[in-house]
């Protein structure tokens, strides 16, 4: 299997992220993003080392990871994929994995933590360790960021802190 289906797969997932948006059961209510397609760009993956398992379905980029996709970008040390094929029989990714110094930016927003598992099967990103989302009108902090990309929903957990930027003329 060549290596090309990978980065079509691991473009999917991002694209997923990308579309990540508004709030979800309980603690504070989070948008991220402006939910723009980005499917259709090409995905540019960076890294000082690439190590992929064609059999048991990995790959492992390292080193100053940079993941980007139109507006959508993430960073990170260490990002593990795992994949597999589908019932069709085309490469999809399942899991990724992205550790150390995450950082995801999609426009003007962007969230930071220790670590971030984005799980296909049930559209989930979670990103945990000290978690700090800013947009341009406000910054969050947390130490759980849960989104759920199919249904556009997120929610921040643990010791919230919110802090918001009032727009100039609010105090006239």
């Amino acid at each position: 299997m060549p290596l090309p289906p990978l980065f079509r797969a691991l473009t999917l997932a991002l694209v997923s992220v990308a579309l990540a948006g508004a709030a979800l059961a309980q603690g504070t209510q989070v948008q991220f993003g402006d939910g723009q397609d980005t499917s259709g760009q090409p995905v540019e993956v960076t890294s000082d080392q690439l190590e992929f398992d064609q059999q048991d379905g990995t790959a492992l980029f390292t080193g100053s990871v940079r993941i980007v996709q139109g507006a959508l970008r993430l960073t990170a040390e260490r990002v593990d994929v795992s994949y597999g094929d589908n019932e069709a029989g085309e490469t999809e990714v399942r899991r990724v994995e992205a550790t150390g110094n995450v950082v995801l930016v999609n426009g003007e927003d962007a969230a930071e933590g220790e670590r971030a598992v984005y799980t296909l099967a049930d559209g989930m990103v979670v990103m945990t360790g000290d978690v700090l989302l800013t947009r341009p009108d406000s910054a969050i902090t947390g130490e759980r960021l849960t989104v759920n990309v199919d249904d556009a929903t997120g929610v921040m957990e643990g010791r919230v802190s919110v802090v918001f930027t009032p727009e100039e003329g609010d105090g006239e």
